[in-house]
């Protein structure tokens, strides 16, 4: 029997990492497009948006597979707090972030022939209180400019981390519980354990 072909239209490794893991077959392709920028659409909205936007670009170049998009942000009061432009704005991010609880907000579009499918899934990370010590210990350890919300939970999150409520490898990038659940409607599973 053939097995449709799955495809990450996503370059991060973190992606890559946990799909694979999962046992998952696939292809990457990055996708190539500008995605909507914060206040374009409210932060959750924001996320689905820009999934559907990669998983569209490379599903019209591989129309007989199955296309995953991704995006994922992070979100404080309601405001995304994306990559940070240099350290300074990191440093800043994270000291906003001390003490608080923010959501990460994951949006993932699988795209099929004639069928889209889209959903997000949310977390909640609780910061420990830190000071400037600690960040600045973090920030020479981790390199926080190409991370949403300055911070990787896989990277030293423990010296910030007090709880995570939810899926953990959501705040990674990618919801594989939901994404496997997903998957199945276009009959995309891992490899068994006995292969």
């Amino acid at each position: 029997m053939d097995v449709m072909a799955l495809i990450l239209a996503s370059g991060s490794p973190r992606r890559s990492e946990l799909l694979a893991k999962a046992g998952y077959e696939f292809e990457i392709v990055p996708a190539l497009v500008d995605e909507w920028p914060p206040g374009k659409h409210p932060f959750r909205k924001l996320c689905a948006e820009n999934a559907i936007l990669k998983a569209r670009e490379v599903h019209e170049k591989h129309p007989e597979a199955v296309v995953l998009g991704a995006d994922t942000m992070v979100g404080l009061d309601g405001e995304v707090m994306g990559k940070p432009r240099d350290i300074v704005d990191g440093v800043c991010m994270l000291e906003r972030l001390s003490g608080r609880v923010h959501e990460v907000c994951t949006g993932v579009c699988l795209c099929c022939g004639e069928v889209e499918h889209s959903f997000f899934e949310v977390t909640w990370v609780e910061f420990r209180e830190f000071g400037e010590e600690v960040i600045k210990d973090y920030t020479q350890r981790v390199d926080v400019i190409d991370k949403a919300g300055s911070y990787a939970i896989q990277e030293h999150g423990e010296m910030l981390v007090a709880k995570v409520e939810g899926a953990y490898d959501n705040v990674m990038g990618l919801p594989i519980a939901r994404v496997g659940e997903e998957l199945e409607r276009f009959e995309v599973r891992p490899r068994s354990s006995s292969e």
